[in-house]
């Protein structure tokens, strides 16, 4: 259980660096006008985002070619940012995105 833990804890310390890095885009307006001019290597949507928000944001994603994946509660998602809860979040940078999702598969076998 203390490994689910520190694997997902990866997850948020990752995605607080890469914004204290300048590599993040947060908030609805942001990440779309970024997926629009091709800035966003990779979309996270919460978990508890609405469908609505969901349904939006994959089809941008697709549309962009952008790797979009449904990670983290909108409140945790911006405690680790510094920021008030965020639905949607864009990394700008490959290599934190690259890191962020390894730390998403090492979460995932883990609980199998």
């Amino acid at each position: 259980m203390k490994d689910r833990v520190k694997s997902a804890d990866k997850f948020y310390n990752y995605l607080g660096l890469a914004t204290r890095a300048g590599q993040v885009v947060s908030g609805e307006y942001a990440v779309e006008g970024a997926v629009r001019r091709g800035k966003v290597v990779l979309l996270i949507i919460a978990v508890d985002a609405s469908e609505n928000t969901r349904r939006k944001f994959s089809s941008l994603a697709r549309n962009h070619n952008v790797k979009a994946i449904v990670a983290g509660e909108k409140d945790v998602l911006g405690q680790a940012m510094g920021k008030p809860s965020r639905a949607i979040v864009g990394l700008t940078d490959r290599s934190f995105a690259n890191v962020i999702q390894e730390s998403l598969r090492e979460s995932v076998q883990e609980n199998n």
